[in-house]
């Protein structure tokens, strides 16, 4: 008869968590969560959440596992982490932290019903609360609309009360929910492009632009009416289709590669002296190399050009080409944007998938099919774009490379509705997320944001369109693109990423303060 220790016994019966960072900075902590998120399949990343222990909030793997079974989670998700360059896992037990809390303010699969409440409590509560409300979607496929608070138990039920008696006019009722890490389907930036501008296809419904059949004209875009559409789909290519599905669209113009200069920029100086004096303090390194653009939209006129014609790699600032790519075989009529393209074009932008990035790029033929195609039908737009390689696993994507003003010209591009399926593209860009531009800057809420960000162990960029009020009411659209690549990985991946991350952030900040004293911005 074989004796148990009471040790061994109790260790059994322990569960365990996987911790990858712990940081008294909240933002720090999210910047990081969403990093992993691209390096994990969904049901890893799905049970990713922050916890709090005393005055540090944590990113956990919530497994509850055994402490056998947690040490193969650690060599298991050890191998991903390390291929990216990211620091190591390690164990904790499930105790001495707490859950974060958010504001509810309903459940249910209607979606639509969800969006108007969400009108009302933007409107009533306010952009304090507007800035964190979201509508979730959970694995059920119900919407919950919260205020992300991210808060302690107590305190978030003391906001839900307030909020709950401040909306009982409205018939809206409050609770608390458990940070669950579900995804984001609509937040306010896409509240703010108005309905027109976000509204995606039904989750049944097919979209696909192909040109008409007609030898005798030169094919032009059309859009096929869902329900006349008969094709015969394999994978995603349409087969055939029948002459009324189709309804001319008007050819959009082409582009011109050239980007006009402003003969003196102030606020390129600014940057330059500012980055000067990161270098001197030894805040960016001699082996790093940064590159900054900033393009008015309306002017039609550059404002920064530093190292803008320099190749960097692209990391995950590549997938909105790739996005491009698609659309150009959809309107060519060699591919078909559906419910399963749509989920997974949503996962490239909006949550850096790299699966669903290898994915979209497999439907195209491939990195040299969607290089070949790229160069070939928009060489007005990409001057130096290598596209060579599917994401590695890890996510070390250091090969395929493009220009700063590459970005530029394929945003001028995007604002002025000149790409295929412009539409979509920009809404998939503006879909709620994080980035370097926007979120932790004092650029005012009510700026739409159109991103893509990037990262690796080599580099830290972002690249979009903001768009701020002015007093009079009126867009003021501007691109920007800020790059920071290294040689080297660093010794501290988080803190380097973080680091750099606020240099674009402080760029974004620079620019936009310049902007608001020279054009009224609010």
């Amino acid at each position: 008869m074989s004796l148990v220790s009471t040790d061994q016994a109790k260790a059994d019966t322990q569960k365990y968590d996987l911790v990858f960072a712990w940081d008294k900075d909240l933002n720090s902590v999210l910047d990081y969560k969403e990093e992993l998120e691209t390096l994990f399949e969904p049901d890893i990343s799905k049970h990713l959440k922050i916890v709090k222990r005393d005055n540090q909030y944590g990113v956990i793997y919530d497994c509850n596992a055994s402490l056998q079974a947690i040490l193969k989670v650690i060599v298991k998700h050890g191998a991903v982490l390390q291929e990216a360059g990211l620091d190591q896992a390690f164990a904790v037990q499930d105790k001495g932290y707490h859950e974060l809390f958010n504001v509810s303010y309903g459940y249910g699969p209607n979606l639509d019903a969800m969006k108007k409440n969400y009108q009302v409590i933007y409107t009533y509560l306010g952009k304090s609360v507007g800035k964190d409300l979201y509508i979730e979607q959970d694995e059920k496929e119900n919407y919950m609309l919260v205020y992300r608070r991210n808060g302690d138990r107590s305190s978030t039920l003391v906001v839900a009360k307030r909020h709950g008696r401040l909306l009982r006019k409205k018939g809206i009722k409050t609770t608390i929910t458990e940070e669950l890490n579900n995804q984001v389907v609509y937040g306010e930036s896409t509240y703010l492009h108005g309905e027109e501008e976000i509204q995606p296809a039904s989750k049944n419904e097919e979209i696909a632009v192909l040109p008409t059949i007609t030898a005798q004209q030169t094919p032009s875009l059309v859009v096929l009416r869902p329900e006349k559409l008969k094709v015969a789909i394999h994978g995603n290519a349409a087969k055939a289709l029948t002459p009324e599905a189709i309804a001319p669209v008007t050819k959009p113009p082409k582009t011109t590669a050239e980007l006009s200069k402003a003969s003196s920029s102030h606020i390129e100086k600014k940057i330059e002296r500012y980055i000067k004096q990161l270098r001197k303090k030894g805040k960016i390194r001699g082996d790093e190399k940064t590159g900054w653009m900033v393009y008015d939209l309306n002017r039609d006129i550059s404002l920064v050009d530093i190292n803008a014609d320099q190749t960097f790699q692209a990391a995950s600032m590549i997938k909105p080409f790739l996005a491009l790519a698609f659309f150009h075989e959809v309107r060519q009529g060699r591919l078909i944007y559906g419910p399963e393209s749509r989920r997974k074009m949503e996962a490239m932008i909006q949550r850096s998938s790299n699966s669903a990035t290898n994915w979209v790029m497999r439907q195209i033929g491939g990195p040299a099919t969607c290089q070949r195609l790229l160069t070939r039908h928009y060489s007005n737009l990409f001057k130096q774009l290598h596209i060579v390689e599917y994401i590695p696993q890890g996510g070390r994507t250091y090969r395929n490379k493009a220009l700063p003003s590459d970005y530029i010209r394929f945003l001028r591009a995007l604002w002025n509705k000149e790409l295929p399926n412009s539409k979509e593209i920009r809404r998939l860009m503006s879909l709620p997320g994080r980035d370097r531009l926007y979120y932790g800057t004092p650029i005012p809420q009510g700026t739409l944001v159109y991103n893509k960000t990037g990262t690796t162990a080599h580099l830290c960029g972002d690249m979009g369109i903001l768009a701020p009020k002015t007093k009079n009411s009126e867009r003021f659209p501007y691109a920007i693109v800020g790059i920071i690549e290294r040689s080297s990985r660093p010794s501290n991946y988080k803190q380097w990423m973080q680091s750099r991350g606020g240099v674009i952030r402080q760029v974004s900040t620079l620019v936009y303060e310049d902007l608001k004293k020279k054009h009224t911005l609010r």
